[in-house]
């Protein structure tokens, strides 16, 4: 562990209250020498699919040795396990719902802990808010150099899901979902570069991407490249087809929203998702 221990926290808290400046005195107080860095309080409230995303975007930057408190919880207070994953190159201290699943698919080793050494909670455990009591205190005696094994048994009946795929239609066209409309407007579909690599040629044939009250035929590039306000296609930072407008928000042009359908037709066949 580093002489200066690295923490990330990602939760559905949001800033208009106590919560997260809570946990990390919570934290700091345990291990006064630790960095703590905000990744993202916004993950829409009580969805671990969003949460899941925020934290697989955004944990590989870090370095190794980095522990991630992740806490999208709408199962606090019941049977609920808490939980602690190693990779062998990252630590993540999180409720056992799913959120840490998408780093399930791409760690290439995974060792789950399911966290009963009640010690090294904060007495008394509130059913409310774990976050403080139960996570943030077993995060810092982590960064101080407690062995992971002392906080519990290895599990492999942890809960974990896929995130949801494109699927075929017929031979010309895909049906996926909006997964996230960001704070641009920009909407984040499920769709990646392999499930309908046709799109992302230099020069694709005709497409019609349907989604919310529009058609759209364009990819850009870049940003920029859009006429204002021009919703268009653009392979995104996270790696998958997003809808966006040139300064404008495209969720709000075409009127979509988060679990919209979006369906890809693409003249000549297309190379279809596998549907998982």
């Amino acid at each position: 562990m580093a002489n200066r221990p690295l923490i990330t926290l990602t939760t559905d808290f949001g800033l208009n209250d106590h919560f997260v400046g809570t946990i990390k005195g919570v934290i700091l107080d345990i291990v006064p020498e630790a960095e703590i860095v905000d990744i993202c309080h916004a993950v829409q409230a009580f969805d671990i699919l969003d949460g899941a995303l925020a934290i697989a975007q955004a944990y590989s930057y870090f370095p190794n040795g980095t522990i991630h408190l992740v806490v999208v919880d709408p199962g606090v207070g019941t049977a609920r396990r808490p939980i602690l994953l190693s990779t062998g190159r990252h630590y993540f201290v999180a409720p056992d719902n799913g959120v840490l699943s998408l780093i399930y698919n791409h760690a290439e080793r995974i060792q789950v802990r399911h966290i009963v050494a009640e010690h090294y909670y904060r007495q008394p455990v509130s059913s409310t808010f774990h976050a403080r009591d139960v996570f943030a205190p077993v995060v810092a005696y982590l960064a101080k150099g407690v062995e992971t094994a002392k906080f519990g048994e290895e599990i492999t009946d942890f809960v974990r899901f896929n995130a949801p795929r494109p699927k075929p239609i017929d031979s010309q066209t895909l049906r996926g979902v909006v997964l996230r409309v960001d704070r641009f407007g920009n909407i984040v579909t499920n769709f990646a570069p392999q499930d309908i690599p046709a799109l992302f040629q230099a020069d694709p044939p005709a497409f019609k991407i349907r989604v919310g009250k529009q058609e759209i035929t364009q990819i850009h590039n870049n940003y920029a490249e859009g006429s204002p306000n021009e919703v268009f296609g653009i392979l995104g930072s996270m790696g998958y087809l997003e809808i966006s407008a040139n300064r404008g928000a495209a969720a709000q042009i075409i009127g979509a929203s988060k679990g919209n359908e979006v369906v890809i037709v693409v003249e000549g066949t297309v190379a279809a998702s596998n549907g998982q």
